[in-house]
């Protein structure tokens, strides 16, 4: 049966069922009782119930309903949305193995670094465990049996100047071709350091071109940051056309167009994120360690030693 009992902030629902209960705080009594309506049909029917959800349905449910409450919840949410488009999500919790979620990291391992996957298995681990402690769907963990991908040596790939030269000229100088703009976007990047997502993210309102400074109000991390503008920075920005957001691209246009043009271009090997080491790299000979990891976003310090890759013959030089 539920209860209903009323508070300052909503009302709370109760429900108890076959040895289970649960309660939640809704803003009015009929957003509570169509909660208790339903988690009590999920309590009573949880084997049918599971048997015809399809991955996707939940995968949408916890994006709406579990990852608002995350920090950085909106790089969580589009790694949900990559997910759900894939043939994985059609299939009913009723029916998903752990062979399945094993034939899926091995393509997504044909796709991306074992990184990558390694963090989209404890997305869905959280997910799968959401979905058994609390909806009730679930009997078990499907992914408890599922072997993840080894940690990925880090990346140490540095673009050449004679690789930006060619992708520079197959993007081409247009900048009003979103072609354009995508390596546009790559340049931009290592001049900041910023990630492929707060590039497309960025308005004209965060940006302030008199004090040289882009705020960023959320980021990877689940914080705000202001990033310093270098004078190559601004320039770019300026050689914009007027648009908003700033570069004028989704991230999926900025990923497709920037792949396309380093295919065309030859270039082997070499990501958008590979900007960040990049700049991070270059970055270190201009700012010390303390002033870097504030503009980069890295709380510990350790992390920068992922991202940053000067060579030992480019140290050597230092050292004159």
């Amino acid at each position: 049966m539920a209860t209903f009992r009323k508070l300052k902030s909503g009302y709370r629902a109760e429900v108890s069922r076959k040895g289970k209960r649960k309660s939640k705080v809704l803003p009015t009594l009929q957003q509570a009782k169509d909660w208790a309506a339903r988690t009590e049909y999920e309590i009573l029917h949880s084997d049918k119930v599971a048997a015809k959800t399809p991955l996707g349905d939940v995968l949408d449910r916890y994006a709406r309903e579990v990852s608002p409450a995350k920090k950085g919840h909106r790089w969580e949410v589009v790694r949900l949305e990559k997910i759900q488009r894939d043939k994985i999500a059609g299939i009913s919790l009723g029916e998903l193995s752990a062979g399945d979620l094993a034939d899926y990291r091995d393509r997504r391992l044909r796709e991306v670094t074992g990184a990558s996957v390694r963090r989209e298995m404890v997305l869905l681990s959280s997910v799968f465990n959401v979905t058994r402690k609390e909806w009730g769907l679930m009997s078990e963990n499907p992914l408890q049996d599922v072997r993840k991908p080894p940690q990925s040596a880090a990346r140490d790939r540095l673009p050449s100047a004679e690789e930006i030269e060619r992708m520079r000229y197959v993007a081409g100088r247009d900048l009003t071709k979103a072609t354009a703009r995508a390596f546009h976007a790559f340049l931009f990047a290592g001049e900041t350091a910023m990630r492929a997502g707060e590039i497309v993210g960025l308005t004209w309102k965060r940006v302030d071109l008199d004090r040289r400074v882009a705020t960023l109000p959320v980021t990877k991390n689940g914080t705000s940051r202001e990033v310093p503008l270098s004078s190559s920075a601004i320039k770019l920005l300026q050689d914009l056309p007027e648009q908003d957001p700033v570069f004028g691209l989704t991230s999926r246009q900025l990923d497709v167009l920037f792949r396309k043009s380093r295919k065309t271009a030859g270039v082997d090997d070499l990501t958008f994120h590979d900007s960040r080491h990049y700049a991070i790299t270059h970055l270190a000979k201009k700012l010390d360690v303390m002033d870097l990891a504030r503009m980069v976003g890295h709380r510990n310090l350790s992390q920068l030693l992922t991202y940053y890759n000067e060579s030992a013959e480019s140290l050597a030089l230092l050292l004159d």
